[in-house]
């Protein structure tokens, strides 16, 4: 089985900045594309930005400027930096990854999701 892990969410003030990471544990034979959604409360998940196996980032217009993700493939990890953060940042952040690897034996490509870190903005 193949798990994303996320950490380094929390309640940071208005101007802040705090950084997210996501683990890819498991029988993994490669990581595509990576990335960050995020859902605030009554709202539809919506992707904040993502990268693919090559390099290329792609972010919401929302973000653009202030968050900015990379991705380590040694580590099999992805980090979303967020800088200038408002109150309307506030949600919980999804780690998704297009992952070819193994489940229950069988090699497949399937999109991954991590359980999701709240990240509160006061203002």
């Amino acid at each position: 089985q193949v798990r994303l892990v996320e950490s380094g969410g929390g309640l940071v003030q208005a101007g802040g900045s705090l950084r997210l990471s996501c683990a890819a544990s498991g029988s993994i034979f490669s990581l595509n594309a990576m990335g960050w959604y995020r859902q605030a409360p009554g709202k539809q998940r919506e992707l904040v930005a993502d990268t693919t196996s090559g390099g290329s980032t792609n972010y919401a217009d929302s973000v653009k400027g202030r968050f900015t993700i990379s991705r380590d493939s040694s580590k099999k990890t992805v980090y979303l930096q967020m800088n200038g953060l408002k109150p309307e940042d506030t949600a919980v952040y999804y780690c998704n990854a297009d992952v070819l690897g193994l489940w229950d034996g069988i090699p497949r490509r399937n999109q991954c999701w991590g359980q999701g870190t709240q990240v509160t903005v006061s203002s």
